[in-house]
């Protein structure tokens, strides 16, 4: 009997110990809303371990009283947390935490707790140069790589058919679009590279893509295997590299002379690499041109090993001694070249678009993966893409900014020659950046303490996947004015003699 009392004694005690409410904070003047704030006491209660799964919650007349409220924020949040599964409700039982939570224990995390060191996670996501060690690549200022000059961007021309397809926005512009991306953006696109490029291919053959990296990924998805070797420029792009190590390639470092790619060197060391990624029009970092008879080898060589080619064309469209360079795709008679590009440099980068030339009897291949990695571009920017194009205001901006950029080439050059007598420097002659290369410093140092001086310098050594042959800076002239350009090459002038006294 005294068994029977105590067990009736503590169900009464819990049952009403449960529907105690909890210590609940409401400000009417935060910018939140009321049913906001009740919602996330709720839910830090309940992953917190202050409440436990089962305990049952204050009716939402007497919740909305002991506020001080009305009912219906109150209302709102228990819809939510129920619709969330934070709370169940049972006819005749009221409304409770939900039983199906895992215990506290599990959703509390102990202050002192320190994450696992094994964790189950692929051996290739462990990618060298985290951006966060690396300063070069977060601010802006002098030499910034990738910079362009955003202040002489036509701002009207792009706001007006930016708001022009605003304004003409219809009920099917809201659905997906074509995987492969807008047919009129493709149509623009296939014309100019036709015309200025030397590509050959229909609108059919082209896929717009979030930009280069993007493009990478989608052909190491469709051309390569995990284990797959392929041949990378040595030094070469890093985040190029990461990308492939990160889908499973083994990187084959061929290195680079004037000529650009040294075919029979990567012969030697790997003759039949599944694939060679390649910058031929204005390699990078070292800035060379690949020569015709190395375009030639190249090709030999992908048709007889059965071998893709990939073209990185980043920034073909700013030569300054010469006339731009025709595709190696042009070149190519058996398919064996996948062209990639990008608007980045020749527009602004936040636009996010590039664009794959894919042979004929792959564009299925690459759709299908396409649609299975996330269905497809997005649709507005293209279009206005397209009318920048087809209207001609993006053939006048390349002019335009290839005017101002030899300037400012010309401007850094000469520069350098007056300030730092003696510096190696390749890659003049197009493009947005050109390589210093100095013998006898540690590049990486020295950018390190150069960013505290707001000169954002690229060191070269990252570029190779090996131990790096030279030391030196990929600098960046596109964002840094000519009358700024002696300021800045005296800061470095300056950082590099601080690191040598230091040696000294």
């Amino acid at each position: 009997m005294a068994q029977e009392w105590h067990n009736h004694y503590d169900a009464q005690v819990r049952k009403v110990s449960s529907a105690i409410t909890p210590i609940i904070s409401i400000d009417r003047k935060a910018s939140r809303p009321l049913h906001q704030q009740i919602y996330d006491e709720y839910r830090s209660a309940i992953l917190g371990g202050t409440l436990r799964p089962g305990q049952t919650v204050p009716s939402t007349r007497g919740l909305a009283s002991e506020l001080g409220v009305s009912r219906i924020p109150v209302l709102t949040a228990y819809a939510q947390l129920l619709a969330e599964g934070y709370f169940q409700s049972r006819v005749g039982s009221g409304t409770t935490i939900s039983l199906a939570l895992p215990s506290p224990g599990i959703l509390k995390k102990s202050p002192n707790a320190r994450v696992p060191s094994r964790r189950p996670i692929t051996n290739h996501s462990a990618l060298p140069g985290a951006i966060k060690n690396q300063p070069w690549l977060r601010r802006w200022g002098a030499f910034g790589v990738g910079q362009v000059a955003f202040e002489k961007f036509p701002f009207h021309m792009w706001n007006r058919l930016v708001t022009r397809h605003c304004r003409l926005v219809s009920a099917k512009d809201l659905d997906y679009g074509d995987p492969m991306g807008l047919k009129n953006l493709r149509d623009a696109i296939a014309v100019y590279l036709g015309t200025t490029r030397g590509v050959r291919c229909s609108a059919e053959q082209i896929m717009i893509v979030s930009g280069s990296q993007q493009a990478l990924d989608i052909c190491s998805r469709v051309l390569l295997e995990p284990g797959s070797r392929v041949w990378m420029e040595e030094p070469g792009y890093r985040f190029a590299r990461n990308l492939l190590v990160l889908n499973g390639c083994v990187i084959v470092p061929v290195p680079v002379d004037h000529e650009g790619l040294n075919v029979a060197a990567g012969v030697r060391l790997d003759g039949k690499a599944r694939a060679a990624l390649v910058t031929p029009s204005h390699q990078y970092p070292l800035g060379v041109t690949m020569s015709a008879s190395r375009r030639m080898q190249l090709l030999d060589w992908a048709e007889r090993s059965q071998s893709w080619i990939l073209e990185d064309d980043y920034d073909s469209d700013y030569r300054y001694e010469s006339m731009p360079i025709s595709s190696l795709q042009g070149l190519d008679r058996n398919s064996r070249v996948v062209y990639i590009g990008t608007f980045s440099k020749v527009v602004f980068p936040s636009l996010r678009l590039g664009y794959i030339v894919i042979p004929e009897d792959l564009v299925e291949r690459f759709q299908a993966c396409r649609v299975a990695m996330d269905i497809g571009p997005t649709t507005f920017t293209q279009a206005v893409m397209g009318d920048f194009i087809r209207e001609g205001h993006f053939s006048r901006h390349i002019r335009r900014m290839r005017s101002l950029y030899n300037e400012r080439r010309k401007a850094l050059v000469e520069s350098l020659g007056d300030e730092i007598p003696g510096l190696e420097i390749t890659g003049t002659q197009a493009g947005m950046h050109l390589c210093t290369i100095r013998e006898g410093i540690q590049d990486r140092e020295i950018a390190d303490r150069a960013a505290h001086a707001n000169l954002w310098l690229v060191p070269l050594s990252p570029s190779y996947a090996g131990k790096a042959v030279r030391q030196g800076f990929i600098l960046g002239f596109g964002s840094t004015s000519v009358e700024e350009m002696p300021g800045a090459v005296r800061k470095l002038r300056a950082a590099l003699r601080d690191v040598k006294r230091r040696i000294l």
